[in-house]
């Protein structure tokens, strides 16, 4: 069961959610979103903000506790954004997963990865986010298949995401697809036992945003690790 924690800006709450058993991070690059990163301070240690060298010249404390901390990889969340403006923050943040959470087009994800393997980032995955209230809405999978590693899917929502409500599991039925996905929209405090109680053979694992926050891009720590630990089991 992969947890990705999504969301995240201040360099102290990163650090703390990182030495949680989490297994992904998200950083938000939409403008419009209120958990928007327009950058990351090296304090934070996760990510660096536009060098190597920077990140270098950190405080030397924060270094060393981050040191023997383990490291969720780094995903980059994205709307409908310019190819040439994600391959930007590929390389500056030295992102390891790009989440698609617009309206991107086959074609398009298909021309960013030959863009970055492999030359820039050749290892990178794409998250593919779909957003979900009916069966129809999942079908859209179909024009993505083969194409990315992972689907994403959430609620359908004004806001792209981060809107905190859940919806009808029921309807991820309808899923056959051979991609993994990760369960999202809304996921709370109180899902624990109906997180462990979802069956699908695709599920690869689940994705904690705004049900866990105390403000727009903080989380509050203990009440992830307590989830998390009784969803663990």
């Amino acid at each position: 069961m992969l947890i990705k924690v999504c969301g995240m800006r201040d360099a102290d709450n990163i650090q703390q959610v990182a030495q949680l058993d989490i297994d992904l991070m998200g950083f938000v690059f939409y403008p419009q979103s209120p958990r928007f990163v327009k950058m990351i301070s090296s304090n934070a240690g996760l990510i660096p903000d536009y060098s190597e060298e920077r990140l270098r010249n950190a405080n030397a404390n924060k270094q060393a506790s981050i040191a023997s901390a383990k490291e969720p990889q780094r995903v980059g969340v994205f709307v409908d954004e310019m190819p040439q403006t994600i391959v930007t923050r590929i390389y500056n943040h030295r992102l390891q997963y790009v989440q698609l959470h617009g309206e991107e087009s086959p074609t398009m994800i298909d021309n960013l990865k030959r863009t970055l393997i492999p030359d820039i980032a050749p290892n990178i995955k794409v998250i593919k986010a779909l957003s979900v209230a009916s069966k129809e809405d999942v079908a859209r999978y179909k024009d993505y298949e083969g194409l990315v590693d992972l689907f994403l899917f959430d609620t359908r929502c004004p806001t792209m995401g981060g809107s905190g409500k859940l919806f009808d599991w029921d309807v991820l039925g309808a899923y056959n697809g051979h991609t993994p996905f990760l369960l999202s929209g809304g996921i709370g405090p109180d899902d624990a036992e109906r997180v462990r109680q979802f069956d699908h053979p695709m599920l690869a694992g689940i994705d904690l945003n705004s049900r866990f926050e105390t403000e727009p891009g903080r989380k509050d720590v203990d009440l992830l690790r307590t989830f998390i630990q009784q969803v663990r089991g």
